[in-house]
């Protein structure tokens, strides 16, 4: 389960995920509705917890729900962008139960990650604080988040995790949901940098096995099939929001006839059953041609249902970024019209354009 505690965060990422409307401090849930909620996911048969935001570290409880997720017995990883963590609050963490944390890189030097990251001593910042964790020994896993800005870094971002002490790397490049839709043609990486992109993972993976493992997301638009959304709607894994609207996927909420229940209202066990939204494509009986027909129905599901409709407005579609859409000239359409070079400004998150008016640096 994903918990994504809050919208606030003092990274203003333009790849970010999250909807483009942001749910500020008044909705988020309070800390002992996350702590059922906990309970309730361990019952359901939740292993894995995933906190995470905006940044989780920006909820001044954020000791008191790890501390909650450890008795409920769920296994608690910690999705940060370092920022907040001081040593003590880190040594609180890890008293109270955290297993492990994932911390978020936007690049390899400050003058990139400050501005990917629309915050200015951002990059020195997670630094500290990823000495702070190897120093501790916490288990972590360094997410690199990929685009067309930091992609021919992809070496430094290896050795910088092994000097780091991360145990794997997530080499995710980016997927265009939320604020990343928006600054498609600045982060769309090219098929050049794609290609090279697999090699350099393929000789690392080879290089540095038993020493640090690898994640390796590559650009949905140059594949040839889809990725299973999360290993198939409504079958491995859900999100709670930080109002407690509970989602099959992150950016469900981007198909709107779908209606979601909220924690608040119904228990999580009845969401996750019953819900009209996490039955709506779960399996794959309600499968389109040529998906039906399909020797990979049971493997990729129709690829992403969120990514469907925001190509081209019909969730219920086979996910147009498969060779074998109908729809697929739409991936190739954009591929076409994004050329480096050519992108605008970025819309950082959060922020207006006027505001966000700045410039790659040097």
């Amino acid at each position: 389960m994903l918990a994504e505690l809050t919208h606030r965060c003092p990274l203003a990422c333009p790849y970010c995920s999250n909807p483009t409307e942001l749910l500020g401090r008044a909705d988020e849930l309070e800390t002992e509705v996350w702590a059922d909620l906990f309970r309730q996911a361990a019952d359901l048969g939740v292993l894995q917890l995933h906190l995470s935001g905006g940044e989780p570290a920006s909820r001044t409880d954020i000791v008191e729900l790890v501390r909650a997720a450890r008795d409920a017995g769920l296994y608690t990883n910690l999705i940060t962008s370092g920022i907040g963590l001081t040593p003590r609050r880190l040594d609180a963490l890890e008293a109270a139960g955290m297993d492990h944390i994932q911390l978020s890189l936007q690049g390899t030097n400050a003058g990139l990650a400050d501005w990917i990251g629309g915050y200015k001593g951002g990059f020195d910042r997670k630094m500290q604080v990823a000495a702070e964790i190897k120093e501790r020994g916490i288990p972590l896993t360094l997410n690199a988040v990929m685009h067309r800005h930091n992609l021919d870094d992809l070496e430094q971002t290896i050795d910088l995790a092994v000097e780091l002490g991360a145990r794997r790397l997530e080499v995710a490049c980016v997927q265009f949901h939320g604020w990343a839709t928006r600054n498609r043609a600045q982060l769309l990486p090219t098929r050049e940098q794609t290609e090279t992109a697999k090699r350099i993972v393929a000789e690392a993976e080879a290089r540095l096995r038993g020493i640090l493992a690898f994640d390796f997301v590559p650009p949905d638009y140059y594949a040839d099939y889809p990725k299973a959304c999360m290993g198939g709607w409504g079958s491995a894994g859900l999100n709670v929001t930080p109002n407690g609207t509970v989602l099959p996927c992150h950016a469900a909420e981007s198909i709107p006839h779908l209606t979601f229940d909220n924690v608040r209202e119904r228990r999580l066990a009845e969401i996750w059953y019953d819900s009209a939204a996490f039955n709506a494509y779960r399996g794959t009986d309600w499968l389109p041609e040529p998906c039906q027909s399909c020797d990979r129905k049971e493997i990729d599901f129709g690829g992403c249902r969120c990514q469907a409709m925001a190509l081209v407005g019909d969730a219920g579609v086979t996910d147009p970024v498969c060779r074998k859409s109908p729809q697929h000239s739409v991936v190739q359409g954009i591929l076409d019209s994004v050329a480096p070079g050519d992108a605008p400004e970025f819309l950082f998150r959060g922020k207006k354009p006027a505001e966000a008016r700045r410039k790659e640096p040097t």
